[in-house]
């Protein structure tokens, strides 16, 4: 089989011959039979996204959901690529007249990659790592519903909830249904999905092969290679020279003009839920107070921002729903661009003469130039802005586990997140009994339209109240070489199933 177009550096040409041999091993002999594409191919994925770790309860970042999330593992509930929550592990389920007890059918047959089977035992103890004391999973707090679990034989349970919750299915499809005798999988794994980690050289490459075992349709390719750059220049030319076959997202309209005009490349635009947004930390001073948020935001013309990142690309949404959601309008005009009306209010606030504050900012693309803009449009109002890189690690490490920071910049990815608001100890702090009591109760209705007003209701306070800075919403844009077909457009969550991707002979 081809792999690679071109030379690569040791450590990734040791890792493509690896997972070469391997899905070599694992192709069926049905592969062997005359297609419309090459089974045995292995395909090149370009990421600016690596996982910090492999367990996405340990703030692994928004790289394990886009290698892992329905590739190595799977829920009991499966978020596809539309938008829609179907049934993946589970078989079948009930749920009580009170709305309180679920009970879940397993499908059977399924095996883990060891070749242990999966059994209720297995589901029990995923959800227990999700909502455990020493969880980072972001639905650990919408999981907290959950007041037990019960194991009534191999392939059923019962979930019992302390009070209806309408999201329940949606939540689990979080949930990665992990081997209970796995341990700990920061490095390893042990799931059920069609891909089995071959191999993973940190700030280089991860490799995935076909698992002989899986119990549903098998790969239409031989494996795939996610090859992470920090640079976006970088990973555009790693397709325009053939190392890698697609990239997962672009991160500039610049690099589109290489490629939308090229029969040898085809560019693909989806829905989007990354959110681009500058996070206060609210519980401190001067960003405890409403009237200076919404200075902030009125003194930064976003559309001005928007058209220098992304040109053409990308939307304005003025608030942290996306249009993907269901509770989505559209608040641009609510603290609109106007910045005589940002000074006004600074000085209503006591911030005549301005202020300063220290905003800390990841070092990748196209957070450092965002950064910058954030910073010359806050200058025209008086608010001088000292611009702190920072590793994705270290954003984790001091921004969202030890909330020790002023005012922070970062890309939020996740669908229906608009719940971060209703929790206070959310690492940006934002607290208003009205939003949190509207989130929470939105969860006991009957039915999706309750909650869709509800939440609708509560992302308009939100908005009103500046809870942050909604920059924009990211364009998701696929690039591909046009010999592969099959790869998803939306990326909700950040998650990028890979069993359908095809490539041509």
């Amino acid at each position: 089989m081809t792999f690679m177009a071109l030379p690569l550096p040791t450590a990734t040409r040791a890792l493509a011959a690896a997972l070469a041999a391997s899905s070599a091993l694992a192709l069926s002999a049905a592969g062997a039979l005359a297609q419309d594409h090459d089974p045995d191919a292995v395909i090149n994925i370009g990421s600016l996204y690596e996982p910090q770790n492999l367990d996405n309860t340990a703030g692994a970042g928004q790289g394990i959901n886009e290698a892992f999330n329905g590739n190595v593992y799977e829920g009991l509930f499966v978020l596809t690529d539309d938008g829609d929550v179907e049934p993946r592990l589970a078989e079948d389920y009930t749920i009580s007249e009170d709305g309180l007890v679920y009970t879940f059918t397993l499908k059977d047959g399924v095996t883990f990659h060891s070749g242990d089977p999966l059994t209720a035992d297995d589901v029990k103890s995923s959800i227990e790592r999700v909502v455990a004391e020493n969880s980072a999973s972001s639905r650990k707090r919408t999981l907290a519903v959950i007041e037990a679990i019960e194991v009534l034989d191999d392939r059923t349970l019962t979930v019992t909830l302390k009070s209806p919750s309408i999201s329940l299915p949606y939540n689990l499809s979080y949930v990665w249904i992990v081997n209970d005798t796995a341990g700990d999988i920061s490095a390893s794994e042990d799931g059920t999905g069609p891909y089995v980690l071959r191999e993973w050289r940190r700030g280089s490459a991860l490799a995935l092969v076909p698992f002989e075992g899986y119990w549903g349709d098998a790969p239409d390719n031989g494996g795939v290679m996610f090859q992470y750059f920090t640079d976006a220049t970088a990973q555009n030319n790693a397709l325009l020279t053939g190392a890698v076959d697609i990239i997962t997202s672009v991160q500039s309209p610049d690099a589109l003009s290489q490629f939308a005009d090229n029969p040898d490349f085809t560019v693909s635009e989806g829905a989007s839920t990354t959110k681009e947004i500058m996070a206060y930390n609210d519980r401190i001073a001067p960003f405890d107070d409403p009237m200076v948020r919404s200075a902030l935001a009125r003194a930064v013309d976003n559309e001005k921002l928007l058209n220098a990142i992304w040109g053409d690309y990308g939307t304005l949404i003025g608030s942290f729903v996306p249009p993907t959601d269901p509770w989505y309008v559209d608040l641009t005009d609510v603290n609109a661009y106007d910045p005589e009306s940002a000074r006004q209010m600074l000085a209503e606030a006591g911030y005549e003469d301005g202020f300063s504050f220290t905003l800390d900012t990841p070092d990748y693309d196209p957070h450092p130039i965002v950064a910058q803009f954030v910073q010359n449009e806050l200058a025209n109002v008086g608010v001088d802005v000292k611009i702190n890189i920072i590793t994705a690690n270290e954003w984790y490490t001091k921004i969202y586990k030890a909330q020790d920071f002023e005012a922070t910049l970062q890309e939020h990815v996740n669908h229906r997140d608009i719940v971060f608001y209703g929790n206070p100890d959310f690492y940006w702090g934002y607290d208003n009994p009205e939003v949190t009591r509207l989130i929470a109760e939105s969860e006991n209705v009957a039915s999706i339209a309750e909650q869709t007003e509800m939440l609708t209701e509560a992302n308009r306070i939100i908005a009103e109240d500046a809870a942050s800075m909604w920059l924009y919403l990211y364009p998701q844009i696929v690039v591909s070489t046009s010999n592969v077909t099959g790869y998803p457009l939306n990326g909700l969550n950040s998650q990028f199933f890979v069993s359908d991707i095809k490539k041509a002979d």
